[in-house]
Formats: C-alpha cells, sequence, structure tokens
C-alpha cells in the first residue's frame, strides 16, 4: 500500500478556501458542509467565535450543512460516558441558541444513531495502513493532550471514524482549523483509494473534500498562553450568566503595564482580551487598545465584559427558552436523525454495489 503523504501544503489549502468563499456565496447549493462536535460539554466563546458563527453563516447563505454530533467518539480518549446524552442535548441548545435552524438542508444528529454510516468503517480501514494511523499528526497531539498511556484502537482509528462522518453524506466542505488539515488528508486519501480501487471505469462514489479555513485564529483561554479549553479552567461558557461573565474576565491574565497597545508577540495576555472586543465590536485590536490607551486593565476587562454581554445577551436569553423544551430538542435530533440515515443508506447501497457485496 503506498503510504499517505500530506503534500498539500497550508498556502495551497488557503488558496482553494478562498476560492470556495467566493463560490460559495453565489452557488451554496454546489456544496455540503460537514461539521460537528463531540458531546464532551457545553460550548464556550472559542467555539462561538471560532466555528458556531461560520456555521449559522453558511446555513443561512443556503449551503446544505449536516451538524454531526460525535458521540462515539468521547469513547476514545474520555471517561465521561456517563454524561454523553445530557452534554448532546445541550450541544444542540447552544447551535440552536447561536441561530442555527434545523430544516430540509440543515440536520443536527449523533453519529451513533446512523449505523449504515458506520458500516463504511470497516472498508475504510482496509485502505490505510497501521503506520499512516500512528503517523497522523493529529492522533499524536490529541493522546499527548488527554494524557494516555495505554491508546485504544478506537484512538487510531479515530481519522478513519471522521473520514467515514464526511463521506457517507458526500460532504464536500469541511470547515478547519489549520491543525486538523492532517484529518481531512486521510479522508481525501480514502476516498481517493476508494474510487481508484472500486470504481474503475463508473462514476466515483465519493467526492474529494476540501477545507474550508477558519477565518478566526483559535481563540486563546483568559490566561492568554493556552487554547481555550473548560478542561484548561481558561474558558467561558456559553451558558454563563452575565455575573458570572464578569467574574470571570476580572480574573483574566495581563500584565503591569499601564498603557494598552496591542502586540500579540511581546504582551499575548492583553493582546488576547483585545482580540476578543474585536470579534465582538468589529473594531481592530488596534483600535481598541489606542481607545482604551492609560485605562489600564481595568478598563480593558471591563469593556471585554461589556462588549461580550452584549454579543451574547440575544444567544444566552434563547438558551433559557430552549431549556425548558426538552421535546422539542429531541425532536430536533430524531428529525436529523431521519434524514441523515436516509443519505447514508443510499450512500451505502452505491458502495455495496461498486464492491460487488449485492445479494
Amino acid at each position: 500500500m503506498a503510504e499517505l503523504e500530506y503534500s498539500g501544503t497550508y498556502e495551497a489549502a488557503l488558496a482553494t478556501s478562498r476560492k470556495i468563499e467566493e463560490d460559495i456565496v453565489k452557488n451554496p447549493q454546489k456544496y455540503r458542509v460537514l461539521t460537528g462536535d463531540r458531546p464532551t460539554g457545553r460550548l464556550h466563546i472559542g467555539h462561538y467565535f471560532g466555528s458556531l458563527k461560520n456555521r449559522v453563516r453558511l446555513s443561512k447563505l443556503g449551503v446544505p450543512t449536516m451538524i454531526l454530533i460525535a458521540d462515539y467518539q468521547v469513547l476514545t480518549d474520555h471517561d465521561a460516558y456517563q454524561e454523553i446524552s445530557q452534554n448532546t442535548k445541550q450541544l444542540v441548545i447552544d447551535y440552536l441558541a447561536a441561530g442555527i435552524e434545523p430544516g430540509e438542508n440543515v440536520m443536527i444528529y449523533p453519529h451513533s444513531y446512523i449505523p449504515e454510516a458506520n458500516q463504511l468503517m470497516v472498508p475504510f480501514l482496509t485502505l490505510v495502513s497501521n503506520a499512516e494511523l500512528s503517523r497522523n499528526p493529529t492522533v499524536k497531539e490529541e493522546i499527548q493532550a488527554a494524557g494516555l498511556k495505554n491508546v485504544n484502537a478506537g484512538m487510531y482509528t479515530y481519522p478513519v471514524h471522521q473520514a467515514v462522518d464526511i463521506l457517507y453524506c458526500k460532504g464536500n466542505v469541511v470547515p478547519v482549523g489549520k491543525d486538523q488539515l492532517p484529518h481531512l488528508e486521510m479522508t481525501r486519501t480514502i476516498a481517493r483509494r476508494f474510487n481508484e480501487k472500486f470504481c474503475k471505469g463508473r462514476e466515483p462514489v465519493f467526492p474529494m473534500p476540501q477545507a474550508l479555513l477558519s477565518k478566526t485564529p483559535s481563540i486563546m483561554g483568559l490566561d492568554g498562553c493556552q487554547k481555550m479549553s473548560k478542561s484548561r479552567g481558561n474558558a467561558i461558557m456559553l451558558s454563563a450568566t452575565e455575573d458570572e461573565t464578569a467574574k470571570l474576565i476580572k480574573k483574566a491574565k495581563t500584565d503591569g503595564e499601564r498603557l494598552i497597545t496591542y502586540d500579540p508577540v511581546n504582551r499575548p495576555e492583553v493582546a488576547n482580551l483585545l482580540s476578543l472586543i474585536s470579534l465582538c465590536t468589529q473594531e481592530a485590536p488596534e483600535d481598541v487598545a489606542a481607545r482604551i490607551g492609560e485605562g489600564g486593565g481595568g478598563m480593558l476587562k471591563n469593556e471585554l465584559t461589556v462588549a461580550l454581554n452584549e454579543e451574547l445577551r440575544p444567544l444566552r436569553q434563547k438558551r433559557a427558552q430552549l431549556e425548558k423544551d426538552p421535546a422539542y430538542i429531541r425532536s430536533v435530533l430524531l428529525d436529523g436523525v431521519k434524514k441523515a440515515r436516509e443519505i447514508a443508506e443510499q450512500t451505502l447501497s452505491e458502495v455495496r454495489e461498486v464492491m460487488n457485496m449485492v445479494i
């Protein structure tokens, strides 16, 4: 088996992403977006600015959007399976509160409820080698981040399961960050190898999914030095109250200099808070810094508190209403499952045909 190569450079992926961005506005129905989260807890503002706002934008453009809740993948590096069901429902509440509107072209579902899609795992595993799985840089980072010493097979095959999630619905656009490109490259490799092996002389079954790279850089936590994460205790949850948000921001790390300047290299903690204000107000972070000037860290934190609470107020109000209607949340999931399974059944039928397994 030929070795998988991460042949595409970041610059090439970025250039392709820009072309897709231009075209997707004009031809939204040409694309199908696959995106989602693992149900390990409620979403925080890093998710909101980093991916959730973009999902809302794409869905409102009319792009068919599959939002997958990767519940099986929680089992690879978390012991929190007791909370998967509740976390799944909380994710749906966050999605809907942010502006996702389920419908004919927008569906939300857990992948454990799509057995037809999961049947693709076995043929896909035959298309990659152990060496390719163990070399995947994103898997290495996940193992390190989770502190795993005895790595289960589910973790090693995580990129293949992700390929299943993307390809069963023939997703051709996947919003990702730079660090997730190796996973997508694995998906592209599996699609290419499947089509080359089983689709000789006929139309390929699977598209070659492209990355839609996030325009928002990774959101740093309130400590200013690590990516925002609930597990690191440096996050502001979307479900937090305005008072809770204010208290968390008050504890955010800055530095001893009174004059506020935007200097990501030498003053990362201050720059991070300025960037968060910028995401809320659409001002350049340099302009925010100039306005605060000698106001110091206290004024900086106050500006962020006001801006963030204003940005999230409509979401939080809608979230409170959705919390009161668990039957509706369940109906959103069941409707998404029904539609996703219809797509998966069609794809599995095509796969069986080209693999000569129809009885």
